[in-house]
């Protein structure tokens, strides 16, 4: 059941419009009937375009009949002439025809630049092992046309046992090229004997073949690929999917092009029975309501997990999964690895706790105003100068300087003086705390920053960065951007308060939380209601003719705010101030 907070939230806004095109399962536990409930759980309007019609219970599949072509095509055609969807999730497709029509649909809508977000589940075997089509069908007219793939492990291996017959190479020089370990690559198979092909019995299959068998569709579907674990013979006590990414519009480009592990502890049920067409359909959902494919996946993931552990018997075969609402809980989160460095997002060392409330958090680049808002009461400030160019002795020996100066000032009035990015100088002068963005985070050595005893905090942009920093286990979380801001350029769109009172349910319990961006005086009431623990303020500080009553007044407000202090007639001081 949804929680009443994300309730709350999403009735704010209309109901983003989400398709589904699959098949129908007459037992009610996959197909379209497992997708509309997702849509309809995660505050998404569910359309779907029926494929084929199935005859299925808990136990087996008896009959699969395809749609006739001219069913398929008005479907297709009536739903976008007036209700269009922000994204679309392709499940059983029941012949090549039926692949070669959807394609050829969608290519239509590319030449017209209209063409929503697709998630293809490759549906030719179930996760319980049963076949849907007996022949061998070819997704490659596909290619180029999707957003992403979600194999589970027959059908990864069964792809890219196809494409092997088919000779295809790899032609994106940002993934490798190196063909992946299969046990009949060698041999010449024939299209039955493809079909037949038993992954389960394959001992060759690990997470090397997995990785490099993802990486392989990636190229050759031109998309992301994320490859799902769970019904792998070899993986025991954790399931790991494994994620390919490419470029993507509005995230950090430190992601791009790259190999992820997603794992969590194995949910130990048998009630798995339409655990591919919930995650691929939640993808699809959480792409409509705004989030970044990476925020997309490790959330559907998450909802699949809970769904797991929460799901239920109905028949005398495997069960069903449940519909738990948006996932709020950290435990049901997957973790992040990037397989070419296992230990980026890890410090096995405790950061030093902050000892107060952040409140209303000062990011300053002056010495002057540094002092001023520390005079005024500030018992937490970030100082974040960067090195002039070019960059020379005196400008590093200029940067020291500053960073000593400003740790010397936090000492004196006794505050939490966090250093921005200069994390060595930061140990070597005994700073309170370092804050690293995502890009300093993959490079600084946070066991050091630990050893040293400082306090650590993290900016992030989306889920995915939320969650490598919740894996460094900081001292609190930066939430940004929230709204537009000229201080810094950003390659995320600003998050809103929305997609921050998500954040906050998933990580608010569990670390001091901290709201960045655009924050001024107008924005206090409504950054509240998210309930964020603390803001931090750049312009409405720095540019305010007098920034220590600016400080002064706005932590107040922010006090009234968030503690109930009553504070009379701050707001039209503060404004007069600023």
């Amino acid at each position: 059941m949804a929680t009443s907070t994300h309730a709350k939230i999403d009735n704010l806004m209309p109901k983003p419009i989400v398709w589904t095109i699959a098949g129908s399962d007459s037992g009610g536990g996959a197909g379209i009937q497992a997708d509309l409930l997702t849509m309809h759980d995660l505050q998404c309007h569910g359309c779907s375009v029926i494929s084929s019609i199935t005859a299925q219970n808990s136990v087996n599949v008896t009959l699969v009949e395809a749609v006739s072509e001219q069913m398929l095509i008005t479907q297709l055609d009536t739903l976008w002439a007036d209700l269009t969807p922000v994204a679309i999730k392709i499940g059983l497709l029941a012949n090549q025809q039926q692949i070669d029509i959807v394609a050829k649909w969608l290519s239509r809508l590319s030449r017209l630049c209209t063409l929503p977000f697709v998630v293809l589940d490759p549906v030719m075997v179930a996760s319980s092992g049963a076949q849907f089509c007996q022949q061998a069908i070819n997704f490659t007219p596909f290619a180029g046309l999707i957003s992403l793939l979600t194999p589970n492990q027959h059908e990864l291996f069964r792809l890219s046992s196809t494409l092997l017959l088919e000779n295809t190479n790899p032609s994106n020089a940002d993934l490798s090229n190196k063909k992946p370990r299969h046990r009949d690559s060698s041999h010449t198979l024939t299209n039955q004997q493809t079909s037949d092909t038993n992954t389960d019995s394959n001992t060759d299959n690990d997470e090397l073949s997995m990785i490099m068998a993802a990486k392989w569709l990636a190229n050759h579907y031109r998309c992301h690929v994320l490859a799902k674990g769970g019904d792998a013979a070899w993986q025991q006590q954790l399931a790991t999917d494994v994620y390919v990414t490419r470029s993507v519009a509005g995230a950090s480009h430190i992601h791009d092009n790259q190999v992820f592990k997603l794992t969590s502890p194995r949910v130990n049920t048998n009630n798995n029975h339409g655990s591919g067409c919930t995650l691929s359909s939640a993808v699809a959902c959480f792409v409509a309501h705004q989030f970044l494919i990476h925020d997309a996946i490790v959330l559907a993931k998450a909802y699949v997990n809970k769904g797991l552990s929460d799901s239920y018997a109905i028949g005398a075969g495997p069960g069903v999964l449940a519909r738990s609402g948006w996932p709020n809980e950290l435990s049901v989160m997957p973790t992040i690895t990037n397989v070419e460095d296992n230990s980026a997002y890890r410090s096995n060392k405790a950061f030093r706790p902050v000892v107060t409330p952040l409140g209303v958090y000062p990011v300053l680049d002056s010495l002057s105003q540094l002092h001023s808002v520390l005079e005024a009461g500030c018992r937490t400030v970030q100082f974040r100068v960067k090195l002039s160019q070019p960059i020379t002795e005196l400008t590093l020996q200029a940067l020291e300087q500053n960073i000593i100066d400003a740790i010397t000032l936090g000492r004196d009035f006794n505050a939490q003086l966090f250093i921005n990015d200069h994390w060595q100088l930061a140990i070597k002068h005994r700073a309170f705390g370092v804050h690293l963005g995502q890009e300093d985070l993959a490079s600084a050595n946070l066991e050091a920053i630990a050893e040293a005893g400082l306090a650590l905090g993290i900016s992030s942009h989306s889920y995915f960065e939320a969650l490598l920093a919740h894996q460094c286990k900081p001292s609190y979380i930066a939430l940004g951007h929230i709204y537009p801001t000229t201080t810094k350029q950003m390659p995320s769109a600003p998050q809103g308060v929305t997609k921050l009172t998500h954040y906050v349910n998933l990580l608010g319990k569990h670390y001091p939380t901290v709201a960045i961006g655009g924050v001024d005086v107008e924005r206090l009431e409504r950054l509240a209601s998210s309930k964020v623990g603390d803001v931090a303020v750049v312009r409405a500080i720095t540019q305010a003719s007098h920034p220590s009553e600016a400080y002064r007044l706005m932590h107040q407000r922010w006090l009234q705010l968030t503690r109930g202090h009553q504070v009379p007639k701050v707001m039209s001081a503060l404004k007069e101030a600023i």
